[in-house]
């Protein structure tokens, strides 16, 4: 599998929609096709060469369930058409602490528009959702200043998002991992370009049937913590 720094922004955002025409193909699987097929380096030129037949050879007999047609958007995909890079970064809605028991805070590394695209190390800012099993917010948006002169550009990334419990990013190195997990967020790799609002609708289903124990603990903590923040504010009534 290529490494993901081979890969630049737009080649990235190509591939991950390619794939996700390609139903029950596995992202390894698609990128050693992909390698097969043009070679490496994985450019927009390599990419904007290749054509179904050579596609459905490197496939191996893996794409022999879809049709010419559905290939075809596949390679359309990844020589760029329908793929805008240019987006615009989504606004933010209001959110107030007492709102949605139980919910959790995500924060998503991105580049452009409202895309888990960028690496936690190098992203441009983090979009902050809140979310719960039936509603999620995207209550911020936190634009990584300069952190040129920090003494721990991992840690300051980190301490930026302190108050979220997931993190979502592209890709996150070793010691990165640490920091964030120091600083009390799970960290969760994509692997490919998404749409957040597709991963935050994936986490409300995991909310709403099972969730996973580490989940389930960050459920019950912020649940205590709203139930607190209400008493308190209710007590300023009496």
């Amino acid at each position: 599998m290529v490494p993901r720094h081979d890969l630049t922004d737009q080649v990235a955002l190509r591939i991950g929609m390619a794939s996700r025409q390609l139903d029950g193909v596995e992202l390894s699987d698609w990128m050693a096709t992909l390698i097969r097929a043009v070679g490496l380096p994985l450019s927009p030129q390599r990419l904007g060469r290749l054509r179904l037949n050579r596609l459905r050879q490197a496939s191996r007999g893996q794409f022999d369930r879809f049709s010419d047609e559905q290939l075809r958007s596949v390679i359309a995909l990844l020589r760029g058409h329908g793929v805008d890079i240019r987006q615009s970064v989504p606004e933010p809605v209001a959110y107030d602490a007492t709102d949605m028991p139980g919910s959790i805070r995500i924060a998503c590394a991105s580049n452009r528009g409202d895309r888990i695209d960028g690496p936690f190390g190098t992203c441009e800012r983090f979009l902050i959702y809140q979310v719960a099993a039936q509603e999620s917010r995207l209550i911020d948006v936190r634009e990584v200043p300069d952190l040129s002169r920090a003494d721990d550009k991992h840690m300051a990334r980190a301490n930026m998002i302190c108050d979220c419990h997931v993190l979502c990013a592209l890709t996150i190195g070793g010691s990165a991992t640490a920091k964030v997990v120091k600083a009390g967020l799970h960290p969760v790799k994509t692997g490919v370009p998404r749409p957040a609002p597709e991963l935050i609708s994936e986490f409300q289903q995991v909310l709403e049937t099972t969730p996973p124990p580490w989940l389930m603990k960050i459920m019950e903590a912020s649940a205590r913590d709203t139930w607190a923040r209400q008493q308190k504010s209710g007590s300023a009534y009496d």
